[in-house]
């Protein structure tokens, strides 16, 4: 067989080497532009925390003002949603009445595990970098990678596509409780080797109180003989075969300084990432990162502002000036004391001079131009930066705008959607059955509409056993009785409030499909605009409701509907005829027949 042409070096000489290239290394993109990973990473965040790139930070003197923190806010709140957006469903027709106890398990097991924190934290690192990164770790909730601090090296053209190496600090007392899951008598000499101290993302040292051991983890399709602990020596020889495996290892400093490698654990893997880009460059792992966006009106904001504050020091500072020789000797201004008299020859003179910052207004406008290019970049209005329109401006106008500018995060908020969605299908969800399957107790809140659906349920089955045990026993039941019994079930049901004890039975979903769906249509409704419409649509139908029986009128009230954003399926009842209420039978039960208020008396624990 012939030789691999480019090979690999040893397990450990691969991670440094790889690790320092990932700092320095830039891909081309363009003619005129190359791309570094890291430095992107670096750079988005220090801006968004208002650090210079350059220079020295400590300096407060230097004007820094921040136009991108705001504007990420904003997406942040209109690109996220929430872990009760996110909707479990039986995907059966015969177990669909199922949904409800699905949802609810998973809303209480999303509250245990923190997935709302998860998905907040895949949002940011989606806007901040352009690239969300997440990693199974066959627990309960996905890991988000943290791009900034996690990251040892990775594919910076695509980082799916090869190795991925994280870099995790643990102090002794985490190390120790590996022992068991890793090689134990490494874990002692790792521990023997730790000092006290780490460095970060950039390399520098960062002094500890206590000892820590950096630990990295590298995942990819890498030589198949570096799972041989036995042969990751430096006569180790790259035969051509790879497979998909992970690495744990840390590092030591021998007497030379040189750094020396200790293997904990390893074996082979399954592609266990997963990662979303905000908006795709091409050969790039990022996408266009929404601080990058803001990179150039940041930089000349603050460029701006660097000089209008040079103008205010110049300005700010109170000169006088005398054609009398003798008293410009004498005095200085850090001399004179309140209420001093002071002599001046006669026929000299002794004023302040005028100094005015002539073409501040220059400069205002033009930082003013930055920060709302800033502000059109990032899709966020005065409205949704909670800022008060500009004098005149209609509201109906405000309303348009605001709405339009909703458009682009709604997109990304639905591909963010899309994203989870499939994470919830490859991942969580057998882990959820798995969980809902052992069986579980607890006290929930149910929405009216949720009530409304248990208590329906409810009252017809347990009418059903009473019927079923009424005509067993010889009696008969008008279907009068049985619509009085059901809604007198129904009532006793809602009388125990919204809270009630939720019960699954061990296996109850075993052998169920369990699906999920994300709705997020909506999300961002402007509250204060929904309600003035239901308000209007109210006074229409108060003010007249047989008009509604027109079809006519009935069809131009459902377009009305549509275009304010609503479902004309939740308004039926409204357009539809007004059943006519039950009559009771004048004449009494026939003898040998109960009426429902003559069985015993409902009681319900649901």
């Amino acid at each position: 067989m012939e030789e691999t042409k480019e090979k690999y070096p040893p397990v450990f000489d691969y991670i440094l080497q790889e690790e320092t290239d990932y700092k320095t290394r830039r891909i081309p993109l363009a003619n005129n532009w190359d791309w570094n990973m890291s430095d992107h990473v670096d750079k988005s965040f220090s801006l968004k925390n208002s650090q210079f790139t350059k220079g020295d930070n400590n300096n407060f003197l230097r004007a820094f003002k921040n136009i991108i923190l705001p504007i990420a806010n904003v997406n942040y709140r209109s690109e996220g949603f929430d872990v009760k957006d996110v909707e479990l469903y039986v995907d059966d027709a015969d177990n669909y009445h199922m949904s409800l106890l699905a949802r609810k398990f998973h809303n209480k097991w999303a509250i245990k595990y923190s997935i709302d924190t998860a998905i907040d934290e895949s949002v940011e690192s989606y806007f901040d970098y352009g690239l969300a990164l997440v990693k199974n770790v066959n627990d309960s909730r996905p890991e988000i990678i943290d791009l900034k601090g996690d990251i040892a090296f990775c594919d910076q053209s695509d980082v799916l596509a090869g190795a991925i190496c994280l870099k995790h600090t643990y102090s002794i007392d985490e190390l120790q409780d590996m022992k068991g899951k890793w090689k134990s008598d490494e874990i002692d000499r790792a521990i023997l080797m730790s000092s006290f101290s780490s460095k970060d993302s950039n390399g520098r040292e960062i002094k500890s109180p206590s000892k820590s051991v950096e630990v990295y983890e590298l995942h990819g399709v890498l030589p198949e003989n570096w799972l041989d602990s036995d042969k990751l020596g430096e006569d180790w020889k790259d035969i051509g075969k790879y497979v998909r495996q992970f690495h744990i290892v840390t590092f030591y400093k021998d007497d030379k300084e040189d750094k020396k490698g200790i293997p904990f654990f390893n074996g082979k893997t399954k592609q266990i990432f997963k990662a979303l880009k905000r908006d795709n460059i091409s050969k790039r792992a990022c996408g266009r990162g929404g601080i990058e966006e803001l990179f150039h009106p940041q930089i000349w904001t603050n460029y701006s502002e660097i000089h209008l504050q040079g103008m205010l020091e110049a300005t700010s500072k109170v000169i006088t000036k005398t054609t009398d020789e003798n008293f410009s000797q004498q005095n200085k201004m850090d001399n004179i004391k309140n209420n001093q008299i002071m002599y001046i020859k006669e026929g000299k003179t002794w004023e302040q001079m005028v100094i005015q910052p002539l073409n501040k207004n220059v400069f205002d406008n033009y930082v003013n131009s930055w920060e709302q290019n800033g502000r059109i970049i990032g899709s966020a209005s005065d409205p949704q930066l909670g800022l008060n329109p500009s004098s005149g401006t209609p509201l109906g106008t405000t309303e348009i705008v605001t709405n339009q500018g909703l458009g682009i995060h709604e997109y990304r908020r639905g591909k963010i959607a899309v994203f989870w969605g499939e994470i919830y299908r490859d991942w969580v969800l057998q882990y959820l059955v798995n969980e809902i399957n052992k069986g579980d107790e607890w006290l929930d809140e149910l929405s009216l509409d949720e009530l409304e659906e248990v208590a329906n349920r409810i009252s017809i089955n347990e009418s059903n056993d009473r019927i079923k045990n009424e005509i067993l026993n010889g009696n008969a039941v008008t279907p009068e009785e049985q619509a009085l019994l059901i809604s007198v079930i129904k009532d006793n049901f809602k009388k125990g409030g919204k809270k009630k004890f939720i019960k699954i039975m061990k296996d109850e979903f075993k052998d169920l499909p369990i699906d999920v769906k994300f709705n997020i249509a909506g999300k961002q409704k402007d509250l204060y605009n929904v309600v003035n419409k239901l308000n209007a649509v109210f006074r229409t139908v108060f003010a007249n409701p047989a008009v509604l029986q027109n079809p006519g009128m009935s069809k131009l009230f459902n377009e009305i509907l549509e275009s304010s954003g609503f479902s004309p399926i939740d308004f039926t009842s409204l357009t539809s005829p007004q059943e006519q209420q039950m009559m009771q039978p004048q004449q009494g039960p026939q003898m040998g027949q109960p009426s429902p208020m003559q069985l015993p008396e409902l009681t319900t624990n649901q």
